[in-house]
């Protein structure tokens, strides 16, 4: 599977063909399933993670397919040595990318116009900051096991890019687990965890080693791959596609 994938990652990320099949190297993994697995591999402080995915739901929605696909959300830290106290966004996308005050702006507004587009809410402010995200992650695989994977992801999503809220604070945390209906002192247990901080490590790992270096990544039955923000009419031609060679 790890060469598989890499090879469609490969493929992907030099091409961006408008649809990539790679039937004769699935056959090998690909079980009979009915829904469509959708495995997105992401970070909750990404905004074209953010924009990607409601395109994809739309696409999903406008095909009718709710009850025939299958999503699996897996861990990418775009910071992943941020401390935990953060550091302003517009400082460190600026340093980082050697970005202008202008380009930066440009940038974001963009970002905020193609959001409000797709249905997402993007409030950028100066004091905002980029932060840790790794205790997110390991309560998103908490989630998953409750079926509460994607709600925490949006919820963490929206709480970020448009309530201002500080998400690698654990008290904002243990206030977003309450509002998905989840058991917040049973998941912040594990934020401290041992075995669940190696998990998502391991995880994070396993990918990186796939090729996956930019997100989102979104993968649909072992077979395809897209990266980036893709367009609602791409998401829809994989997915029929998909689906007819159910029939």
């Amino acid at each position: 599977m790890k060469k598989i994938i890499k090879v469609i990652l490969m493929i992907t990320m030099l091409s961006q063909l408008s649809f990539l099949s790679i039937n004769a190297f699935a056959s090998e993994l690909k079980t009979v399933q009915d829904k469509i697995k959708i495995d997105i591999v992401s970070d909750v402080v990404c905004p074209w993670c953010a924009i990607g995915y409601t395109r994809l739901t739309q696409a999903i929605s406008e095909l009718k397919l709710e009850d025939k696909v299958e999503i699996a959300w897996h861990p990418f830290e775009l910071n992943p040595d941020m401390p935990r106290v953060g550091k302003n966004a517009d400082e460190y996308l600026k340093n980082k990318y050697g970005l202008s005050e202008d380009k930066l702006q440009e940038t974001r507004n963009n970002v905020t116009k193609l959001g409000k587009e797709s249905g997402f809410k993007f409030d950028y402010f100066k004091e905002m900051r980029k932060l840790n995200t790794f205790d997110s992650h390991i309560l998103l695989s908490y989630a998953k096991q409750f079926g509460k994977q994607t709600e925490l992801e949006m919820r963490l999503q929206a709480a970020y890019f448009g309530e201002r809220k500080d998400i690698s604070n654990r008290d904002v945390l243990y206030a977003e687990l309450k509002a998905v209906g989840l058991n917040a002192d049973e998941a912040m247990k594990r934020l401290d965890n041992k075995e669940a901080i190696k998990q998502i490590e391991d995880e994070e790992k396993f990918w990186r080693d796939q090729g996956v270096y930019a997100i989102p990544t979104i993968i649909f039955d072992n077979e395809i791959a897209r990266v980036g923000a893709n367009k609602v009419e791409t998401y829809k031609q994989i997915l029929t596609e998909l689906i007819n060679k159910r029939k």
